[in-house]
């Protein structure tokens, strides 16, 4: 992401008279939101959210170029980046494929994909540093050694970063996993997953597959030695966090499901059933790609996400070399036929019986009623959850408002969460000590109140899934009309 001082004066001197009015109307108490509200939060959530109400779309290939742009790496982290080779075997892909097929409802239309060499960046909290101290001109071997060098607890992250699966990479995303390994003392994996609408699903779950076996079952040349599962949290934002427990997903359904005895990774075997990490955890996860739940609507003043994508919006894009796709896709991560797909949208699973403990934490925000779906029919199936929710808070809101004692404490109680389940105790006794629990914080206060993990779906299982296949429908049922009339790139 460009965050040089001219492509910031480049997108805000644009914004100054919103800036203006934004500030004017808070310090007034004009606002709706000015009494649960900083003006620094205000400003950033009214500035964030006109760059999504542009009238005239930006490119998607130029949306995806600028936010893969690196911002290079300094101060307080050690970054070490590494490729993992493809496998010549395919069995992961296979046993993948298989777990879609075998959860699929309907014709749903995807592409099997290849395996794929993957990047990955191993990050680390550089202690005793400026902020603006150089990165040491050493190999990425050398890096590596000087981060584990620092970590001083087993905790690993494997972290998948946000972007709509179509936006950013590792790089957008140090500060926050350098955070989570200071705060851990542990150390995060960050994967540069094949991001869409060039690699649409399954290509971002099955990189997301194959990093994880390849923390178990280091390929050749890696740098690290084989990591326990029961010293793995899977951690993600957004869409990562949509990766995050898709992957959880998959893996249940795997051991439920599949019939072969092993998987050949690598020239070795592993063994089914494939285990399961110490965690899996999320800050706003996206696990509803057909945005049908009520929280949409109703809790839009507090976020700065746009409303659902329409068949108008999809014709407003500009066309580019990487969208529309060829032949014309209504949805830039899938087929629209796959949107409820328990894989691409976690919220469509049945069954996280046997799970690991889950950690959500969300805003105020327009996808929270998606989580709660999530978060209670697991603990209902006596999965342990933790889920914490901040009143008016928006998308991302822990990672974005540093300065706000509610985005401190939702960042810590994520890193302490994975502290707490990536030990080194055996994982039948990891999964007794957590608790299911559900916290609310107020605004500004956060004065917590307690909730029940249980009751917190405002949905039957039934009504979301009928939200769902409705909300799809309405979609493939514009778009055919629309690509009728729109001739391949």
């Amino acid at each position: 992401m460009d965050t040089s001082p001219s492509a910031l004066l480049r997108l805000f001197v644009p914004k100054i008279p919103l800036i203006a009015k934004t500030a004017l109307w808070h310090s007034l108490w004009l606002s709706p939101t000015s009494s649960k509200w900083d003006l620094r939060t205000e400003m950033t959530v009214r500035i964030i959210r006109s760059f999504f109400d542009n009238p005239e779309p930006t490119p998607i290939s130029k949306q995806q170029r600028w936010s893969l742009k690196d911002p290079g790496i300094k101060g307080k982290m050690w970054i070490s980046k590494v490729a993992f080779a493809a496998p010549e075997e395919e069995d992961i892909r296979d046993v993948m494929v298989e777990a879609i097929e075998s959860m699929k409802e309907g014709d749903g239309v995807y592409k099997v994909t290849a395996m794929t060499p993957l990047e990955a960046e191993w990050t680390g909290y550089r202690a005793n540093v400026r902020h603006d101290r150089p990165r040491p001109d050493l190999s990425d071997a050398q890096h590596y050694v000087k981060l584990m060098s620092e970590v001083t607890s087993p905790v690993t992250i494997l972290y998948f970063h946000g972007g709509a699966h179509f936006m950013m990479d590792p790089s957008s995303h140090r500060l926050p996993t350098s955070r989570l390994a200071q705060l851990t003392g542990g150390r995060c994996l960050s994967v540069r997953y094949r991001l869409a609408p060039q690699n649409p699903f399954p290509c971002a779950l099955l990189d997301a597959f194959h990093a994880y076996l390849s923390l178990l079952y280091p390929p050749p040349d890696s740098f690290h030695k084989p990591v326990a599962p029961h010293n793995i949290v899977f951690a993600g934002d957004s869409a990562g966090g949509n990766l995050s427990f898709a992957l959880c997903q998959l893996i249940l359904h795997v051991n439920r499901s599949s019939t072969k005895p092993s998987l050949k990774f690598h020239a070795g075997s592993i063994d089914l059933p494939l285990p399961l990490p110490a965690g899996v955890t999320g800050t706003s996860p996206w696990a509803d790609m057909t945005r049908c739940m009520p929280s949409v609507v109703s809790n839009a003043q507090y976020d700065y996400l746009p409303p659902p994508i329409s068949t108008e919006q999809v014709r407003k894009f500009p066309r580019d070399e990487i969208w529309p796709t060829d032949p014309p896709r209504g949805d830039l991560y899938c087929d629209l036929s796959m949107l409820c797909h328990p894989l691409v949208s976690p919220l469509a699973a049945k069954d996280w019986t046997g799970s690991c403990p889950m950690f959500f934490v969300y805003g105020e925000e327009t996808l929270a009623d998606e989580g709660k779906s999530v978060a209670s029919l697991a603990a209902q199936q006596g999965v342990a959850v933790v889920w914490e929710q901040f009143e008016a808070m928006p998308h991302c809101f822990s990672m974005i408002f540093e300065h706000l004692e509610a985005g401190r404490r939702g960042f810590k109680d994520w890193a302490d969460f994975c502290t707490q389940v990536a030990s080194e105790t055996d994982v039948k006794e990891k999964a007794q000590r957590v608790k299911t629990k559900g916290t609310w914080f107020a605004a500004k206060s956060c004065k917590e109140t307690d909730l029940d993990v249980t009751s917190l779906a405002v949905c039957s299982p039934e009504e979301v899934a009928e939200r769902m296949r409705s909300a799809r429908d309405v979609r493939i049922q514009g778009f055919d009309g629309y690509s009728k009339i729109q001739p391949n790139l």
